[in-house]
Order: structure tokens, then sequence, then C-alpha cells
């Protein structure tokens, strides 16, 4: 399903039809002798894999006489990239948009959504989801009290699981299939393995659903859950170790939402991770692989690889087999975050640093900078509850660094 040539009448022709790359290095420090693939979703014209739902959501709800042009109000829960997916669909077409979002979310996330012209309420992040004061709660509110709000929910919405089923999944299929083996890259001529993490768990259903019912029955279905979510089986994975929530977005709920299938046979198999591991892979897929991918897409990869190291040992050490990994989005949604942050400004000095101070007679510090960006964070506060308090601290801490790397 490549995207057709020619000009596109606006910014949703250009969702989807996302490359499918081979992740060849990470697969060789791994020592794994299949194809491990990710299939790139920040080059959809929101930046993730959520712009498909948004789209399908919108598009169908319009079919239905929903929407009304000039009156529909669209409000939704989100973690923040279905809700740029929809403001997006609805600048477009010309509908007003509401987002509640967690407070964890980014604030990168929140400035794209009010760029994109959408009202964004913030909501406790420890709400339970069922609460009035959950973001899936202020929506309901609203919806009520708005004259024509509507939530479109993606946690019960047919078109979210559907999306996949009739894009993604065609799109990881033909472009397996239509790739030719080659003395350098052997392969099987079907996919063979999915892993996917699942928030909403439409992603990973529709998937699944477009593999095994249309290409290959005997493909395994991988799911990618956060320790400290519930959306694994069995039920006994979801036994957290600690009690400090999870920081990465995007994945992981503290229910099962309509839209994530239990059907037998469907998800093979489910992989628990953590903060730290998937964090780690981030820096690995940039640094190995040139892809700017966000905090779920080192999950998902964190995942693959250990589900690849032990039940899945049998793909890892089959040349040829066609492993993919879904990476839901890129960095841009979470540059400001402290593990971003701590990750890049706060790396340990590598020897071309060691180089350059040697030439210029200076003394080799943290990427330029005497007071770690750990101390900043802490100083200033991680927690954004006010748009503008975030940019002012973001501000701050951009300050203070650029000022001590010229001294």
């Amino acid at each position: 399903m490549t995207r057709p040539a020619g000009i596109l009448d606006n910014a949703l022709g250009a969702v989807g039809n996302t490359p499918l790359i081979r992740l060849s290095k990470i697969a060789e420090q791994e020592g794994f002798k299949c194809n491990l693939l990710g299939k790139l979703e920040f080059v959809s014209a929101g930046g993730s894999v959520k712009d498909r739902i948004a789209k399908a959501m919108v598009e169908a709800a319009e079919k239905e006489g929903k929407l009304i042009p000039g009156k529909s109000v669209v409000i939704e829960p989100t973690s923040g990239n279905t809700g740029i997916g929809l403001a997006m669909a609805c600048a477009i077409k010309g509908y007003s948009v509401i987002i509640t979002m967690p407070n964890k979310m980014s604030l990168e996330k929140e400035a794209t959504l009010r760029a994109l012209g959408a009202e964004v309420v913030r909501t406790p992040t420890e709400a339970a989801w069922d609460s009035p004061e959950s973001h899936i709660g202020v929506a309901k509110t609203l919806e009520a009290a708005i004259p024509y709000g509507i939530i479109l929910d993606q946690y019960r919405n047919e078109n979210n699981p559907l999306a996949h089923e009739l894009t993604t999944g065609p799109e990881i299929i033909e472009a397996v299939t239509a790739t030719p083996v080659t003395s350098l890259h052997a392969s099987s001529g079907k996919v063979d393995v999915v892993i996917a993490g699942a928030g909403t768990g439409g992603t990973i259903t529709g998937i699944a659903r477009a593999i095994k019912k249309t290409h290959n029955k005997d493909a395994v279905i991988v799911g990618v859950d956060p320790q400290g979510s519930v959306l694994a089986l069995p039920a006994s994975l979801n036994t957290t170790p600690t009690s400090v929530p999870y920081t990465v977005e995007g994945i992981g709920y503290d229910f099962v939402p309509d839209v994530l299938s239990r059907e037998p046979g469907l998800i093979d198999s489910w992989v628990k991770t953590e903060d730290e591991e998937a964090f780690k892979v981030v820096k690995r897929i940039m640094r190995s692989e040139g892809l700017l991918v966000g905090g779920s897409s080192g999950s998902a990869l964190a995942g693959a690889i250990q589900w690849l190291r032990s039940e899945g040992k049998v793909w890892a050490e089959s040349e040829g087999a066609n492993v993919v990994v879904l990476l839901p989005d890129g960095i841009r949604n979470y540059m400001s975050k402290p593990w971003f942050l701590e990750l890049t400004m706060n790396a340990e000095p590598t020897p071309l640093a060691g180089t350059i101070a040697n030439i210029l007679g200076t003394p080799a510090k943290l990427n330029g900078h005497s007071k770690t960006v750990a101390e900043t964070v802490k100083t200033n506060g991680s927690s954004v509850h006010s748009p503008m308090n975030g940019v002012k601290k973001v501000e701050n801490a951009v300050e203070e660094g650029m000022g001590e790397g010229m001294q």
C-alpha cells in the first residue's frame, strides 16, 4: 500500500504508508539471525501510529452523520498522540477539539495540540480511569455539558482496530512479500512474527487480524505491556514488583479497553517491560540505526529483544524469518522529559570529547555542562501543570546550560 504518486489533497493523504526498515545493527549486536524489521510510524503526517485511527474515526463519524460541520466539538481523552491526530484531522475539516490528557504526558504534546488549535485540559495522573477526575471522566463531563460535544472514544470505537486491519497490517504484508530474496538478505517470504506495544490495544488487535486472517495464520503476535499496567495475559504477569508508576507514555492502562481483543489465538504471547530498559533501547536505536524514536518504541524493541532471547529464540535463530516491531512514534514529543535529557545531555563523555578538550585546552565536561541536567531538572522541577510554567522551566534549563557551556 505505497503512497500514491502525485499531489495530495491535504495532510490526511499523508497518514500511514510508513516504511518497514531493517534494524540490522541491533540484530547483529544481539546475535539474531532473523530479519529484525521496524515499522516506522513517526513519518506519518501527525507523527505517530495514532494518525491512522484519528483519520478513520473522524471519517466514519462524518459518514454516520455524527459530526456536524460548524457545530460539532470533538472531545477525546488521550495520552496525546491520538489527540494530535484528531486535532490535525479536525483542523483540516473544521471541527473544534478538546483534548483531556493526564499530567504526566509531555509538554511537547500539549504544545503541539495547541498549535493545531485544540484546547487541552490536564488531569491528575494518579486518578483511576473510572474516576470523574481522570482524563476519561473529565471528557465525559465536558461532553455532557457542551452542545454538540462528541467523544469518538478510541477505547471502544471499532474503527480503531479496523484502521490497522485495513492499513497497517496490509502495509507490513506488502513490504515483506514485495522484498526479493538476495544473497545478502534471506527471507521466508511472509510475516512470521509481529511485536507491538499495547495502549488501547487497537493497533496490535488490528494488525493481528490482518496478518492471521489474510496472510499467515501461523504468525506469532506478541504484545508488550509496561510494568504497572494490567493488559498482559495471563493476569499473573501483571503483578507489579514496585509501586512506582511507569514513565513511558502511550502504552499500558489500569483497565482493559474494549478494542483490545481477548479472542483466543489472536495475541499469542505477552512481555512485560520496565522504563529503564526501554529508555536504554531508545538510545541504542538512535545511535545504532539513526532512528529518532520515542519511549514506547524503546519499550516495543526492548520487549522484542526479551522475547527473542527466551520464548522466541527459535525465531531469533532462524535465518530469513521476518520479525516486525511496531515503532509507534518519534522523539519530537519527549525532548523536555527528564529521561531524555538525562540520556542525552548528561551522557558520559566520549573519547572524541576528550580529543576536543585536548585540542582546545578545556576540561572534558558532560556535553559541555558542568552542572548535570539531572540537577537542573531537580532544581526546576519536572511536573508540568501549566503550559507557561513548563515553557519557563525548559527555558531556564537551556539558558543555564548555554551559559555554563560558554564560560
